[in-house]
């Protein structure tokens, strides 16, 4: 049923989108569907909430857990090429999430807005510890680099929209490009340097 709800409402968007429609694709009775889900909002945020665990669950996945061990950069590599991954393969949920569930006001872009909060605390957790690992400060506060992983993850929900709808690019090009765009900064703050409004 959340399969069938994802599909019409990522391609159909969430106005247009029936529970008749819905309960046809899913091959179940309209009446199940409310029984289960009692209005077509209730259906709508469980599948937000199922699709954003899903994608979190892939990065997190992907990148491991920050630490010593593995370095930043191969961490935060493995993360954006499971995120490009992700809403490559489930384009419908992408759509829910980053198009649907954002446009059409509370509660839907309240939970949206807490599944970006959980993806930037962890990109930031993960450049914080590079940080940390190279200036050997373990008061570095994750604070000093939230700025960076907000833009970074900004930087990401962008691309994917493009990589998504541009034929023959694969996800570890779309992440390769971010890697390219973002690595010298990040890399540059990890060994303690990076560019400063009294360089220009």
């Amino acid at each position: 049923m959340l399969d069938a709800a994802v599909r019409t409402f990522g391609r159909r968007g969430y106005r247009a989108a029936s529970m008749e429609e819905i309960a046809e694709l899913a091959g179940v009775s309209k009446p199940l569907v409310y029984l289960y889900l009692h209005s077509k909002e209730e259906l709508f945020s469980a599948c937000i909430r199922r699709e954003a665990a899903a994608l979190t669950a892939a990065v997190r996945a992907g990148a491991g857990a920050p630490g010593p061990g593995v370095p930043v950069e191969r961490r935060l590599w493995e993360g954006l090429t499971a995120f490009f991954a992700h809403t490559a393969d489930h384009p419908d949920g992408w759509a829910v999430l980053h198009r649907q569930a954002r446009t059409h006001g509370e509660p839907f872009a309240a939970e949206v807005a807490a599944l970006r909060e959980e993806i930037v605390a962890y990109v930031t957790s993960l450049i914080g510890a590079a940080a940390r690992e190279v200036h050997r400060d373990p008061g570095l506060a994750d604070g000093d680099v939230a700025g960076l992983a907000h833009a970074l993850v900004g930087a990401a929900e962008s691309l994917a929209d493009w990589a998504n709808a541009t034929p023959g690019v694969d996800a570890r090009e779309a992440a390769a490009t971010l890697m390219r765009l973002a690595w010298s900064g990040l890399g540059d703050l990890a060994r303690g340097g990076g560019w400063s409004p009294g360089a220009a």
